[in-house]
């Protein structure tokens, strides 16, 4: 499988365990905006990183727009990714309602996540998310605030700059964190207007290894990825029902990255761990899912624990 496997991290609750990498994306089809303006942008940014602490994932990189988002994380499971993704979106509404008096306008924006389990598709959604900042009319991408582009490949980080969020009151993170939450053990530092520095924050070492540690190979990704191809992999595909014949043979392509091996020739406790994450990550139903793997739907509902 290459690049892509379980890599061992300390995860902020402090423990030590195997994560493997996810895509989230919010929103990205409708028309409804989720950041009117930078302050907005801002408190997302935010939003994710102290649901990561609470949620227990580790953020790698992340670009807010003004009706979209994507962010690529390490978590331990599909379940926790998702469990991630939904606390953003809870914390972030709130925010939001409080601040514009409109409690709809997030109920209805769609959140994905997606396993990255193959160096391909790890590398192109890393280089497809900070892109997204283009769509905000950024110039230059390592000018635009609300990305985690400038973090990766820096002669010099911002540790020992700006302040220190460990070092602010209660009420001070509440001012400009939008949190109560203890802050003493965080490594996270803030410039001089109170926007969090993404180096202090992201997986550095995860991104950069996984382009081989070559700034070059990074930034031609970047500059290279194909937009219409991963938004269509990471955005549109995992919100359309698929008729038997497409949903076999994306199923199938995962068994065979997984497994090397088709997915009516698995055994049961393959199916078992497979039946979950596509359930999870794809738009389909308990009986779409006896019928590809098949098995009745009593057996699919027990996997599910529904």
């Amino acid at each position: 499988m290459g690049y892509i496997k379980a890599v061992a991290r300390r995860l902020p609750d402090g423990s030590i365990g195997a994560v493997l990498p996810f895509h989230i994306s919010y929103e990205g089809l409708e028309k409804s905006i989720i950041c009117k303006d930078d302050e907005d942008c801002d408190t997302l940014v935010k939003c994710m990183v102290i649901c990561a602490r609470r949620k227990n994932v580790i953020i790698i990189i992340y670009a807010v727009v003004s009706n979209h988002a994507h962010m690529a994380v390490l978590a331990r499971s599909v379940y926790e990714a998702k469990a991630y993704a939904r606390e953003v979106k809870r914390m972030y509404s709130q925010i939001y309602s409080r601040k514009y008096g409109n409690s709809k306008v997030l109920h209805r924006t769609d959140v994905d996540v997606q396993l990255l389990d193959t160096d391909w598709y790890l590398r192109n959604a890393l280089a497809y998310i900070p892109r997204n900042a283009y769509d905000n009319g950024a110039k230059n991408l390592m000018d635009y605030k609300w990305t985690g582009f400038r973090a990766f490949f820096r002669s010099e980080s911002s540790v020992g700059k700006g302040r220190a969020v460990s070092d602010m009151t209660r009420r001070e993170c509440r001012e400009v964190l939008h949190t109560g939450d203890n802050m003493g053990d965080v490594p996270w530092r803030v410039n001089s207007e109170g926007e969090l520095e993404p180096d202090s924050f992201c997986d550095i070492a995860y991104l950069e290894r996984a382009f081989n540690n070559d700034e070059t190979f990074f930034h031609k990704s970047v500059g290279g990825v194909n937009m219409a191809e991963m938004t269509q992999k990471l955005v549109v595909s995992p919100r359309q029902m698929k008729t038997d014949a497409e949903f076999l043979k994306e199923v199938e392509a995962i068994s065979l990255r997984w497994f090397m091996t088709g997915v009516r020739d698995l055994p049961s406790s393959r199916k078992a761990r497979l039946i979950p994450y596509v359930y999870h990550t794809m738009k389909t139903t308990v009986p779409q899912l006896a019928r590809i793997f098949g098995l009745s739907r009593n057996e699919i509902t027990r996997l599910l624990n529904k």
